[in-house]
């Protein structure tokens, strides 16, 4: 299966080839504010399935240490959508911003992670697993 994607302004897009290794809801408080939203909604792949065309920028958020480098969120120059966070301590696992795919119609996430910073109003039915992580 191959999947496409792209920033708010066209500058920016991209291909994932073949399956998700899952679909995650990320509660977590930097999920929300780099959204703009009570969480993220998220398409788990290996680096070496995505394909990048046009330049991206990147935040470097660190661990809770500041010693290291945790996440890099990249999202387009141009019109500043959120479109990758490469998960740096995760073996090459990247997550594809689902609000960015071309086709979200047959999205259906799997789990939900960091349920400890969820927002109390929020209830995502037909979620399999849910992770209760520290922040």
């Amino acid at each position: 299966m191959s999947r496409t994607g792209r920033c708010l302004c066209g500058a920016v897009s991209y291909s994932v080839e073949g399956d998700p290794i899952a679909t995650a809801v990320c509660h977590c408080e930097h999920c929300q504010r780099q959204s703009g939203s009570a969480f993220s909604v998220n398409l788990m792949v290996h680096e070496s399935q995505l394909t990048v065309d046009g330049e991206m920028g990147t935040y470097e958020e660190m661990g809770e240490r500041g010693d290291a480098v945790y996440v890099r969120r990249r999202f387009c120059g141009n019109c500043g959508s959120a479109l990758i966070s490469e998960l740096v301590q995760a073996n090459g696992m990247v997550a594809v911003k689902v609000g960015t795919l071309d086709d979200k119609s047959d999205i259906q996430p799997v789990a939900e992670v960091w349920c400890v910073d969820r927002q109390p109003w929020v209830e995502l039915p037909g979620i399999a697993i849910s992770l209760d992580q520290e922040s």
